[in-house]
């Protein structure tokens, strides 16, 4: 896949969940099977923002040539991905979710697959 297309592709989806988790996440939270609290909402509105965050990156950074800083971008995402499909697996596995939670499991592979894939293929210009 091309980095340019990864990108709008992670944009797209930041953008449809960071907006729920910023102002509504109680439902989105209860959709998913999850409990909801006080401090469940701090935590997911503090992620919709994270998630703010990663749409403006990935959106204006689409067209970055490739660089130090572009492959920079890809590995801050990597990481960033891989670390929240493994978090998401283990509160998966461990029933915190419920079938949906999958969905979200799968999101986070996919990007983190991808981000991978990009990090050990892409040549860097000095």
């Amino acid at each position: 896949m091309k980095f340019k297309t990864l990108m709008i592709i992670k944009a797209v989806v930041c953008l449809g969940f960071a907006p729920l988790l910023l102002f509504v996440p109680g439902p989105l939270m209860k959709l998913l099977g999850a409990s909801f609290g006080t401090g469940a909402a701090l935590m997911a509105r503090e992620y919709g923002a994270a998630l703010c965050g990663n749409l403006m990156l990935t959106w204006f950074a689409r067209n970055a040539d490739v660089s130090v800083v572009r492959r920079a971008i890809i590995l801050a995402l990597f990481v960033y991905d891989a670390v929240a499909f493994v978090a998401t697996l283990i509160i998966q596995l461990s029933g915190g979710l419920n079938v949906l939670g999958w969905g979200v499991v799968i999101i986070y592979l996919f990007f983190a697959v991808g981000f991978g894939y990009l990090l050990l293929s892409q040549k860097i210009s000095s």
